[in-house]
């Protein structure tokens, strides 16, 4: 990245991420397993790094206040209008990835 300042970084970073997060909320046919299959985290992940993140800046903030911060509503309501069981072949290559990605 060319030399920006560090505000002008963080709020670069900030906007990916909110890009992200609303990819995801726009994408609810992509299943968190699906997610850490390909890629190694799902949207439980962003929400957990989220949360660590206010921890460390000194913000309270649960894992349930989190989630909806991702989820763009309560993960409950998100889990039962969206969330499929997982296959057993989805479980077995999370498997598979788990163990090759350790």
């Amino acid at each position: 990245m060319t030399d920006i300042d560090q505000t002008t970084r963080t709020e670069l970073e900030a906007a990916a991420f909110r890009r992200l997060v609303e990819h995801l909320r726009e994408r609810t046919d992509v299943q968190n397993i699906d997610l850490m299959i390909l890629a190694g985290f799902c949207r439980n992940c962003l929400a957990d790094w989220l949360r660590e993140a206010a921890e460390e800046s000194g913000v309270a903030m649960d894992r349930e206040q989190a989630r909806e911060q991702v989820y763009g509503m309560p993960f409950a309501q998100w889990k039962a209008a969206h969330q499929r069981d997982a296959t057993p072949e989805q479980l077995a290559a999370f498997e598979a990835s788990r163990k090759q990605h350790g």
